[in-house]
């Protein structure tokens, strides 16, 4: 089977907020989200609870659990085999931020123009 090629959202200024929230992280934390990139990248679509959760309008999440601290990245797929991962967040409560989901959304939308600008 045909592993997903992940790729970092990129603002037109050419930050990538997954990254830069990736990078900030202890480097346990880092190494556990890296296992789980490379595990969404086998499983795409069919990865589930606990590492993966599907929240709204496309938008998912990827988990990942350290001493208690939580961190989420979000992403969505993108033309068959591409998942990007748009922006990333500490979770401190129960429910993911609908800010953070908001974001997500936004640069959504904005990869979707680009690429389709490209055309």
């Amino acid at each position: 089977m045909e592993q997903f090629q992940i790729i970092f959202y990129t603002k037109e200024d050419g930050t990538q907020p997954a990254r830069k929230f990736m990078d900030g992280l202890s480097q346990k934390m880092r190494t556990r989200f890296a296992k789980l990139i490379v595990l969404l990248r086998e499983e795409g679509v069919k990865l589930r609870m606990p590492y993966s959760e599907y929240l709204k309008d496309g938008i998912f999440q990827i988990r990942a659990q350290q001493e208690g601290n939580i961190a989420r990245v979000l992403y969505f797929f993108w033309d068959g085999q591409k998942i990007v991962l748009t922006n990333g967040f500490t979770k401190k409560t129960q429910k993911t931020p609908p800010l953070e989901i908001e974001r997500a959304k936004r640069y959504k939308a904005d990869y979707e123009r680009r690429e389709a600008d490209r055309k």
